[in-house]
């Protein structure tokens, strides 16, 4: 059955490792979580690393250090994680753990979280703090700001919010 060992990839080439070292039959885990990006504007859902930079590859038990070489030379691959020259094992359990929790429906990373601080940067309202209350599903933010103190709704464009200090 083999074990579970890490693979340090080059800089955002994670997938193109990936598909690579499937296609030369190894058994592969690229975990991955939907997180909120800014897109020319608007709030994009993408598919992106949970580890930037690493993933998990099922080597044999009987797999010697010379076996090993197709994998160091392969497109996308900077190395395989080791203490010295011994690879590095990752349990079984932690990668169950980590698929367990990337796969649940809570797994989307959001740019915003609801009640969080954010500062106004564009508008009338520019650099005044208000607080952050979801997005109407047209590609716009909802935050709430206290004006002469009251609690007021405003929809904005989520480039013209970022997170306060």
């Amino acid at each position: 059955m083999g074990h579970w060992y890490l693979i340090h990839t080059k800089i955002r080439q994670e997938q193109l490792a990936l598909q690579n070292l499937e296609r030369q039959g190894f058994e592969c885990y690229l975990p991955q979580i939907q997180a909120e990006k800014l897109s020319r504007g608007a709030l994009a859902v993408v598919l992106e690393p949970l580890f930037p930079r690493y993933l998990f590859i099922r080597l044999g038990s009987g797999q010697d250090g010379q076996s090993w070489a197709p994998i160091r030379s392969t497109t996308g691959v900077n190395r395989l994680v080791a203490f010295g020259n011994v690879p590095a094992k990752v349990g079984d359990e932690l990668v169950d753990a980590i698929r367990a929790q990337t796969t649940g429906p809570d797994g989307l990373r959001r740019q915003f979280e609801p009640g969080q601080a954010v500062l106004v940067t564009e508008g009338p309202f520019a650099g005044l703090e208000a607080v952050y209350h979801g997005s109407d599903g047209e590609s716009r933010v909802m935050v709430l700001l206290n004006i002469l103190s009251k609690t007021v709704e405003l929809s904005l464009v989520p480039t013209g919010v970022r997170k306060a200090n």
